[in-house]
């Protein structure tokens, strides 16, 4: 059994994760009809991928001979990996760039039982077929050659996951401060339908608007306020004192709030849009109303309000 060095262990890692990234953006570019930059990075790496092919070499090669227990240690190991990376990246990120929970027998929707049997199938696929004259190819090149190579490649990948880490948590922060807002707008909207005085059919619609978008909550919010102003200007005796300055104070809010949501969108540069972009089956539970909404505004879907 051939032994690698680490720097082989790392070519090898870097040669997969661009293997999937040409296989995956392959896929969802002919099945977009478009060209899409799939995954996590800038650059041309999967590292999942990676991760996932590293990985399937490693549990294999104690049972090289034996083709079931490869398939079972490619079925546990991919599936521990696909697990924690994806519980590891929702921690941080607050989405999931992957979401099983539409497949049967799935886990959190981080796994499911489909795909750590394909996984299984594809250790045997990667170690018996694949790989072989990958390997070939790889420990035919000198290592005076391959090493600064694969040094070079590192210093590239390092700062190009460290880019791409940063922009991922900007767009957690984005995600975070517009579902504040949201929620800020909401409670204005709720205390404007007091003021006007809701009937109950009224109310009943105002339960439905906390699935709203941000942009169609401030929608809402002026046409209360116009309605307000209206209001006050045929009925002026309706409106004490302490309610016009009430509604004063919760207009200048509301133009606070629009301010804020403005600098959400300017944040939004091009990497980050991209990103978004070229994940559309990302998803978060705790952040699914406003995850969608950037999702139509890097699309190009909503357009931002006019005061």
């Amino acid at each position: 059994m051939i032994q690698y060095k680490a720097f082989q262990w790392l070519f090898f890692f870097y040669f997969y994760c661009f293997f999937g990234w040409c296989f995956e953006s392959s896929y969802v570019s002919l099945k977009s009809g478009k060209l899409v930059n799939r995954g996590f990075m800038r650059g041309p790496f999967l590292p999942l991928y990676g991760s996932g092919a590293i990985m399937m070499l490693v549990v294999s090669m104690p049972f090289r001979d034996n083709i079931l227990l490869t398939y079972i240690a490619g079925v546990i190991g991919a599936t521990s990996l696909e697990y924690i990376t994806g519980v590891t990246m929702e921690a941080l990120f607050k989405v999931r760039y992957w979401d099983y929970s539409n497949q049967r027998f799935n886990f959190q929707g981080h796994i499911c039982l489909s795909s750590s049997i394909a996984w299984g199938f594809l250790t045997i696929l990667m170690t018996r077929v694949v790989h072989m004259p990958i390997e070939q190819f790889v420990m035919s090149i000198p290592g005076n050659l391959l090493f600064p190579v694969t040094m070079a490649l590192t210093v590239y990948i390092v700062v190009d996951f460290t880019l791409s880490f940063k922009a991922a948590m900007e767009i957690r922060d984005i995600l975070v401060r517009m579902q504040r807002l949201k929620e800020e707008v909401e409670r204005l909207q709720r205390r404007l339908d007091v003021i006007i005085a809701f009937n109950n059919a009224e109310k009943q619609q105002r339960r439905q608007e906390s699935e709203q978008s941000l942009a169609e909550l401030s929608i809402g919010v002026r046409q209360r306020f116009v309605s307000l102003k209206e209001s006050i200007q045929n009925m002026p005796s309706a409106y004490g004192e302490g309610i016009r300055e009430e509604i004063a104070e919760l207009r200048g809010r509301f133009s606070h709030y629009i301010d804020v949501q403005k600098s959400c969108r300017e944040m939004l540069g091009y990497y980050k849009r991209d990103m978004i972009r070229n994940n559309p089956t990302m998803v978060s539970e705790k952040f699914k109303n406003v995850l969608e909404e950037l999702k139509r505004i890097v699309s190009g879907e909503q357009r931002e309000e006019e005061e």
